[in-house]
């Protein structure tokens, strides 16, 4: 089996490069050709605003200056955190989702590109390392089984999977349950979305002593206002999680129509 291997990978890269020259890598976002697959081209990167620190400790939206100190010595919070933190620990994300996004964002969501997902999870495992390194679990926000049968996949499980493979974490897939269908949240404000997603999810009676102590690594696309992460999050506390943390693609700096 030893000899096997490198055999195995000298043939995986010959078919990898043969793949190449018959149907050269493409762009994720606008279908440029590109040096490598998984790789966005040189203006869609340029587009793309990637966040880093400074940000919130709590919800991760990126701050406009540099405060002057070292983050990682004391907690920085914006001020929405201060005046009513979230119930989740933390959420990180690795980009805006704005106009140099939506493209890349809207075509993986809605446009079947799924062989996106295993970059987005490499993108997700460098944006949110602190949070894989702590979790026991990584699960994703799950859609209705009548809109998981309509739309053929649910992004969020294909992130959940790429970037719990990515970091070598257990990903549970179907560990929350959406109990009822609700409303696309686009058109809605903040009080609405929290009214929406209200009571919307359970966790799976199976994964219920799995849930107990663990602490979760909540996945989805988007974080927009919050509201279907804080739902999901106490969901998972109220069935025994030590903490949950999230992790999205993307988030809305700027209220924009998810």
């Amino acid at each position: 089996m030893r000899l096997l291997s490198p055999l195995a990978a000298a043939l995986r890269r010959t078919i990898a490069v043969a793949l190449d020259a018959v149907l050269p890598p493409q762009c994720l976002c606008c279908g440029a050709v590109v040096d490598a697959s998984g790789a966005l081209c040189s203006a869609c990167w340029k587009a793309v605003e990637w966040i880093g620190t400074p940000q919130c400790a709590a919800c991760g939206i990126p701050f406009e200056f540099d405060p002057g100190f070292n983050q990682a010595d004391e907690a920085l919070l914006c001020g929405a955190c201060v005046r009513d933190p979230p119930p989740f620990a933390r959420a990180r994300a690795a980009f805006r989702y704005d106009d140099g996004s939506r493209a890349l964002l809207l075509g993986f969501k809605h446009a079947d590109r799924t062989f996106a997902a295993p970059a987005f999870g490499r993108w997700l495992a460098r944006a949110g390392a602190e949070l894989l390194a702590a979790a026991d679990l990584v699960v994703p926000v799950p859609l209705h089984w009548s809109r998981l049968a309509w739309r053929r996949y649910n992004q969020a499980a294909l992130l959940a999977h790429a970037v719990a493979q990515s970091a070598g974490r257990p990903c549970a897939p179907d560990l929350l349950i959406r109990r009822r269908r609700t409303p696309s949240q686009g058109n809605l404000g903040p009080a609405a979305r929290q009214r929406n997603v209200r009571r919307a999810f359970r966790v799976h009676p199976r994964h219920r002593a799995r849930t107990e102590g663990a602490r979760i690594l909540l996945i989805d696309d988007v974080f927009t206002t919050g509201a279907t992460a804080a739902e999901c999050t106490h969901t998972l506390l109220d069935a025994g999680a030590a903490a949950v943390d999230v992790l999205t693609l993307a988030r809305v700096v700027r209220p924009v129509a998810e």
